[in-house]
């Protein structure tokens, strides 16, 4: 009782007051603000596992991270720098490249004016060791296409359905159908691996969990990696916050709170 705690939750975090079981709570460590709690938990969990239980990541090799400006982006980046001379090509509008070279981005790649397979390949003419997918549909195909042999494409999300604020069938229709497909005999021949991971559905590995935040928390606690907040909305604004991430606005994690800061507290942190 009255332990500061971080948890994990499939839904219902958009109120006051929650409940969680006791296996999905894990203490806050010293320093850390309640904001960067909330941001740390998913985004820090996924990146960290796809990026070394799944991609293996060790020094010298190179990375494709999509969205790199956002939660999950920021997070990977910034674990990718936990390791020595990794090669990070990174994805996003062009505003924001600044602030991705400044994070550690050695290649930010606007995905709206180029074709990123190309951008890369020009760089690096054999590809990449990992592609972090959250896009899904031929993207991902591209992301296999991209892998060096021994490569691996993790694919987390299908962020190719979100085209805006609506539900937009067709986006879904083109999505589903342009979805990557491979048989074990191509993987065989080709020396790549397909990696599916989704934190939705790891509630029952309680101990893995653990062991893994565990280790985010050390990272933490050493100021190897630190929470980005791109911007935080009190729960009456939470159509605006919404729509901070729909037009991919964001730099970091789009946090809610219960009540808009007071203006005493501001004064008091700066």
């Amino acid at each position: 009782v009255g332990d500061k705690v971080m948890v994990l939750a499939g839904s219902g975090l958009w109120q006051e007051v929650v409940n969680v079981p006791t296996s999905q709570t894990f203490p806050m460590p010293e320093g850390m603000s309640f904001e960067e709690a909330a941001a740390l938990l998913v985004n820090y969990i996924t990146a960290y596992m796809i990026l070394f239980d799944f991609g293996n990541l060790r020094p010298n090799q190179s990375v494709l991270i999509h969205m790199a400006a956002g939660g999950v982006g920021t997070a990977a980046i910034q674990l990718c720098k936990t390791v020595e001379n990794v090669t990070i090509f990174g994805t996003a509008s062009a505003s924001k490249h600044e602030l991705l070279k400044e994070s550690g981005v050695a290649h930010p790649i606007d995905y709206r004016t180029m074709d990123y397979a190309e951008e890369v390949r020009k760089i690096s003419p054999k590809g990449v060791d990992i592609v972090l997918d959250p896009l899904g549909g031929s993207d991902t195909t591209k992301a296999f296409n991209l892998l060096k042999p021994m490569g691996k494409v993790i694919t987390y999300g299908v962020a190719n359905l979100l085209t805006g604020q609506k539900r937009n069938l067709m986006a879904m229709a083109k999505t589903w159908w342009n979805q990557f497909s491979i048989n074990a005999l191509q993987l065989l021949q080709q020396n790549k691996a397909v990696c599916g991971y989704h934190l939705g559905y790891m509630h029952e590995e309680v101990e893995l969990l653990r062991s893994v935040v565990a280790k985010l928390v050390n990272l933490y606690s050493q100021g190897k990696i630190k929470p980005k907040i791109d911007s935080v909305w009190p729960f009456d604004q939470v159509a605006e916050a919404m729509r901070q991430m729909q037009e991919k606005k964001n730099v970091g994690k789009v946090i809610l709170v219960p009540e808009a800061p007071k203006e005493e507290s501001k004064k008091a942190e700066n």
